[in-house]
């Protein structure tokens, strides 16, 4: 599975990446996470508000911080 997670790197961004990274390893599924801080990638990939984070490919979050938890049931 693999994970990406768009913002300009604050500290709302850090939190969402170990939120997802604990969801994962809760689930024991194998995962890719991966962090995009470039304005015009964020913009291009549809992303209105940030932190955000997409499953695959897709944005399921955008501009907050669910909790691992959230993030599992997103995942199953």
């Amino acid at each position: 599975m693999n994970f990406t997670v768009y913002g300009s790197g604050c500290a709302k961004c850090h939190s969402l990446f170990d939120r997802a990274e604990a969801a994962a390893r809760a689930l024991g599924i194998t995962y890719n996470i991966d962090t995009v801080t470039d304005m015009n990638a964020i913009i291009d990939a549809g992303v209105m508000r940030t932190p955000a984070l997409a499953i695959d490919g897709k944005v399921v979050i955008e501009g907050k911080v669910p909790s691992a938890d959230d993030i599992k049931r997103l995942i199953e």
